[in-house]
């Protein structure tokens, strides 16, 4: 299966660079930039408020959405980040009340990282209106718009999962 970005030489390769096709990806590319850009500006917002990094809300993010447990090397492997920026930022997570270190099982070794209920709640009341914006905007769609747009949003975080930040 070929990359976003090997597709995008591809089609670059092709000549598609104008046409509907270009058109549709060119308004496509700038809603995502958009609504990143909001995303990102309500989570400055909360990182700011709340004396954290950017990345320490990504790591908040994982902790929260993971399927298991979240562990420091899971963590440092999500964010891609060196072990040392890692315990840092944990450390940042956990000196502030949002995270806490739990040894659960009999290898003593085993760290989990666990979202303290009430930073929890807070965080919670902090984004609920990202939560408010998604439901008003899910109003405007049927199910199987839903169900198709779900399906790109995770075809894409899946292309850009295999985009490399050093490709650059």
């Amino acid at each position: 299966m070929a990359t976003a970005n090997q597709r995008g030489q591809h089609a670059h390769e092709r000549g598609a660079g104008s046409g509907p096709e270009a058109s549709d990806l060119h308004v496509l590319a700038v809603q995502l930039r958009r609504m990143n850009g909001e995303i990102n500006r309500v989570v400055h917002g909360f990182a700011g408020a709340h004396t954290l990094h950017a990345t320490d809300i990504q790591a908040l993010a994982a902790i929260l959405d993971a399927p298991e447990p979240m562990t420091p090397g899971r963590l440092r492997r999500h964010l891609g980040l060196t072990s040392g920026a890692v315990t840092a930022c944990v450390d940042r997570l956990e000196r502030a009340g949002h995270v806490r270190r739990v040894r659960e099982s009999a290898d003593r070794r085993v760290v989990h990282l666990h979202y303290v209920p009430e930073a929890r709640e807070a965080a919670r009341r902090y984004f609920r209106p990202l939560a408010d914006a998604a439901v008003a905007a899910r109003a405007h769609f049927d199910d199987g718009e839903l169900a198709v747009v779900a399906r790109f949003l995770a075809a894409l975080n899946e292309e850009l999962s295999h985009v490399a930040s050093d490709d650059r």
